[in-house]
């Protein structure tokens, strides 16, 4: 059984909330708000708060890394509920009730919630009422007698790798995410690999190599030849580089 204390997937603070947002292909500002908790006020009606979800260390609110890995996993999670444009804050009271039920900390980034997520989810909703019900429903569909995700939520969650140490601290977590956003490059992260930076997925070559080769001009196929990487594979890094840029 692992000491969560010791594992780096908790203990060590890897990414700046930029840079996480950047790796799961989302808007630094939603993430930060997932990360730090929000409070929104209006002229003429209560306003509406938001508690963190995300695990970090240290002050949410530092521009230096804070967001451990397995905060960048829960953050992999919430990405995939978003990109089933349910708002967060209308199923925030289901995943509170999920985290309840799975009974384990950290529960967003540990393979229960994936196994057992939607059932519950279902669940979870005859427990709730009006919008928070409908809007929860919504994450969830019924396949071969059984709820699942739907498979826009399921694509990203497939993106994780979890341990098979068990379901005691530091088991059945995340270990592993192969990053979204990218049609043909193929690039994972593991904390323990390049500082938790990504790498490509086939070679290990750290991702930042090559942008800095590219965007220092090196050409796509010079650099594609140089660390053994497929061409369409660099030059759709090349492409999201303009992206940034622009």
């Amino acid at each position: 059984m692992t000491d969560q204390g010791e594992d780096v997937r908790f203990s060590v603070p890897l990414y700046t909330q930029k840079e996480a947002a950047r790796y799961l292909d989302m808007a630094p500002r939603t993430f930060g708000n997932w990360a730090r908790g929000y409070r929104t006020t209006f002229p003429d009606r209560p306003q509406v708060v938001g508690s963190p979800l995300i695990t970090y260390i240290g002050s949410p609110h530092s521009s230096h890394p804070s967001i451990p890995f397995i905060g960048l996993a829960e953050g992999m999670f919430l990405s995939a509920l978003r990109r089933a444009q349910v708002p967060l804050q209308k199923i925030r009271p289901a995943l509170e009730l999920v985290r309840r039920r799975i009974g384990v900390e950290h529960a967003l980034a540990s393979r229960r919630l994936y196994v057992a997520g939607a059932d519950l989810l279902y669940e979870i909703g005859d427990d709730l009422g009006g919008e928070d019900k409908r809007e929860t429903r919504k994450l969830i569909v019924l396949k071969d007698g059984q709820y699942v995700f739907r498979e826009v939520i399921d694509g990203f969650l497939t993106r994780i790798g979890y341990d098979d140490a068990g379901d005691g601290p530091g088991g059945g977590y995340a270990r592993r995410i192969d990053l979204p956003g990218y049609e043909v490059a193929e690039l994972s992260i593991l904390p323990d690999v390049n500082f938790g930076r990504p790498f490509f997925t086939a070679t290990g070559t750290p991702l930042y190599v090559v942008t800095d080769d590219l965007r220092a001009g090196e050409p796509v196929k010079d650099v594609a030849d140089d660390y053994g990487l497929p061409v369409d594979q660099v030059t759709e890094v090349q492409e999201r580089i303009g992206r940034e840029a622009a």
